[in-house]
């Protein structure tokens, strides 16, 4: 697991999650990377690379829950809910909105909420990708989803523009929270920018562009193991022997009964992952297993 680990890259406005992916694949001069969770070509941020073994690990870092900083440009509402889309309608009645006027419509749109996702969105519809069925033409009509919208802050309010700070759930479009926050407002809205700044555990505050990690010693040095990744999970430090017995694929007998049943749990030797795990009744059964510690 050594030329392995989680990268933490603060994306530039422009580029795809998949460039990134490929200037550090150039770099590390491996061909496994990969990334946890997407950001739009025009947001910038916190983008999670996996690389070497740690790509298998993608599916305990895809639910966490995010923060980002974001700008909403009330009056026009567009097809994408982004600058990217075209203008579907103009309403110059912003100017008599206030910010208290702002804050009022943010309440509701905070919580529990069933949101709508974008027409132009990943979302799968019939097996194809909602997007794709709207830059066809076609009418895209998308279930709601039960998201969770932890706060929603005022940073800043100047004539149609408007700053938010959002804390929400996994899966919760901020695109779809400018649309709504503008039609709430009566005037429509849309996003103009968007930025992530923590996922999870993870800040972007400790990320670098990905211009800084041009070749593998920077990329090394900047690595957060896989172990030390996973520290949302809890941990079992095992020994030597039965550390061998967990990379036969054999199960252990549960000895700690704080760990949870059902939930991930790292497997340890000496600090290094050797496997992921879960508590099955009264055994620990490796699901994820490294061959290298």
């Amino acid at each position: 697991m050594s030329s392995s680990g989680v990268l933490l890259v603060d994306k530039a406005p422009g580029p795809t999650s998949h460039d990134v992916v490929g200037k550090a694949r150039k770099a590390a001069g491996i061909r496994r990377v990969g990334h946890a969770g997407t950001l739009d070509p025009f947001a910038s941020g916190l983008l999670l690379l996996l690389l070497g073994s740690a790509t298998r690990l993608s599916e305990y870092f895809l639910g966490m829950d995010k923060e980002y900083e974001a700008t909403v440009r009330l009056g026009v509402e567009t097809t994408t809910h982004d600058l990217d889309g075209e203008i579907v309608s103009e309403d110059g009645d912003w100017s008599g909105i206030s910010e208290s006027d702002v804050i009022a419509a943010l309440i509701p749109l905070t919580g529990k909420v069933s949101q709508v996702p974008p027409a132009y969105s990943a979302k799968k519809v019939q097996g194809v990708s909602a997007h794709r069925r709207a830059r066809r033409g076609e009418a895209v009509e998308l279930e709601p989803a039960e998201v969770e919208i932890y706060g929603l802050d005022l940073l800043g309010h100047d004539g149609p523009t408007v700053r938010l700070g959002v804390r929400c759930s996994s899966g919760t479009y901020v695109r779809a929270i400018a649309r709504d926050l503008g039609r709430a407002l009566g005037v429509g809205g849309h996003l103009t920018e968007l930025r992530r700044t923590n996922i999870g555990p993870f800040s972007v505050s400790s990320a670098s562009p990905i211009e800084e990690l041009a070749d593998q010693e920077s990329i090394a040095a900047a690595l957060t193991s896989p172990a030390a990744a996973l520290g949302h999970l809890p941990a079992l430090e095992v020994g030597p022997e039965d550390a061998a017995r967990i990379r036969h694929g054999q199960f252990l007998p549960v000895q700690h009964e704080d760990i949870p049943c059902g939930s991930p749990v790292r497997i340890l030797l000496g600090g290094d992952l050797i496997a992921v795990a879960s508590r099955d009744r009264n055994q620990i059964r490796p699901r994820k297993v490294f061959a290298n510690g």
